[in-house]
């Protein structure tokens, strides 16, 4: 083979080649469109296929339920007695501390009293004097009164003018008189010298019941300032601890379910590892409000239980919360309380034909035209076939995992009691559910 044919060889090589590699590229772009388009196709397909909600279920059976309000307050004592003082001065002596038990008539308190000593001693130096004076006068009453009996008998002889006579009468008259003023000025001396005696007494202060020093606001040596009108500077307070009770409030929504006489369980921070037992005793009747006026305002009622078992050293403002039982019912048809869930029945009312035309419709505008009525309704869903079906239903009482109905249910009805999820947004009527009443619970946390 000459120079000159392998020369013309290799340029149709190099062509053959270029085709070959021109069809291999347009195979594979080819078969790349296809696979996209494969793909596309599947994941359309795929989004039409109905994709089921995972739920979880339980039979509709009967229980005993206990319906409680819960509510949070303070431990307090049933009788508690602040001793205030009625007189001012200084605390000359306090025998008791905070902690120590008192007696009913212990002296806990005592103020100076020097300073009533000399109005005592001047009321009773009065009223002596006063007495002093209406002796006098007694003596000279019987005095004039004996000589008022001579003129008269000289009158009547006609020995003594009638001149002499009413002078006699004006004497013996005067003198009664001021008897009668000093014995009104000894009762005004007398009540004066009461006062000073009862503000004495005062300063000694005595327990008007056995218990227990819980507060202490002053020490020996310190001034108080009392008065009769108003209450004074509280000094100490005595409760009696073998009788307590928690003081609790109750939301205005809850407080028309409790009854007086309703059991009550008591857990008390300082104590969390004892439940407490009591019963309602006292419902206020008037209300507290706190945030008046404002979007916190709340309207509570404080709620008295006496504490029955009253073995430990409880104190007057421990932390406590009570679950007070309103109501108990046995043997009711129930359900988990998260399986029920409420809907909106929209009821709307268009005006009639012509209505727009009447006078009274002229001013209303087209927005107010159209009225809608929601009507709340309790529903569960429960499963058929594989099948959500939405039941209306009426609920009675609850406790913190069971609710009671009374209409809509039979026993043994499959109810949906998961996921809040499912149960509140993603299920409707005719929905196709999966049931999943093995799935795991999360673990919970060391």
């Amino acid at each position: 083979m000459t120079e000159e044919n392998v020369i013309e060889k290799k340029p149709v090589k190099l062509q053959n080649n270029r085709k070959r590699r021109a069809r291999k590229k347009k195979f594979f772009w080819i078969g790349l469109i296809v696979i996209v388009l494969i793909i596309v196709i599947a994941v359309a397909l795929a989004g039409k296929k109905e994709k089921l909600i995972e739920v979880q279920t339980e039979k509709v059976k009967k229980n005993n339920i206990t319906q409680v309000v819960t509510a949070t307050g303070k431990i307090q004592s049933e009788t508690t007695v602040n001793i205030s003082a009625e007189v001012s001065g200084e605390i000359i002596e306090l025998p008791f501390k905070e902690g120590d038990a008192v007696k009913k008539g212990d002296l806990v308190v005592r103020i100076k009293p020097d300073a009533y000593y000399p109005q005592l001693r001047q009321q009773s130096a009065s009223v002596k004097v006063q007495e002093n004076n209406l002796k006098l006068q007694e003596i000279n009453l019987v005095k004039n009164e004996l000589e008022l009996n001579r003129i008269k008998e000289l009158y009547n002889k006609g020995l003594a003018s009638q001149s002499d006579l009413d002078n006699a009468q004006n004497n013996y008259d005067v003198n009664n008189a001021q008897i009668n003023t000093i014995k009104s000025q000894i009762e005004q001396q007398r009540a004066s010298l009461s006062s000073v005696s009862y503000d004495l007494s005062k300063t000694r202060i005595f327990s008007p019941v056995s218990g227990t020093v819980t507060q202490l606001n002053n020490e020996k040596g310190e001034k108080v300032l009392g008065t009769s009108f108003n209450i004074g500077s509280q000094i100490l307070t005595i409760s009696d601890l073998s009788k307590m009770e928690a003081q609790v409030e109750v939301s205005e929504t809850d407080v028309t379910l409790i009854s007086i006489g309703d059991t009550a369980n008591i857990t008390i921070d300082a104590f969390p590892d004892i439940i407490f037992k009591g019963y309602v005793y006292e419902i206020a009747n008037s209300a507290k409000t706190k945030g008046v006026g404002t979007q916190e305002e709340v309207v509570n009622f404080v709620v008295k239980i006496r504490i029955i078992n009253n073995e430990y050293d409880l104190r007057p403002g421990m932390s406590c919360t009570a679950e007070i039982e309103v109501e108990k019912k046995e043997n009711v048809l129930s359900v988990p309380i998260q399986s029920v869930t409420t809907r909106d029945e929209d009821k709307s009312t268009e005006p009639q034909e012509g209505q727009d035309d009447k006078p009274e419709n002229l001013t209303v505008g087209k927005e107010e035209s159209f009225k809608k009525k929601t009507k709340i309704k309790e529903i569960v869903f429960i499963i058929e076939d594989g099948v959500a079906k939405k039941k209306e239903v009426k609920t009675g009482i609850s406790d913190d995992i069971y609710i009671e109905i009374i209409e809509g249910l039979n026993l043994d009805d499959e109810v949906v009691k998961g996921s809040f999820k499912a149960i509140n947004k993603d299920l409707e009527d005719n929905t196709k559910v999966k049931i999943d009443n093995e799935r795991k619970k999360p673990l919970k946390k060391e």
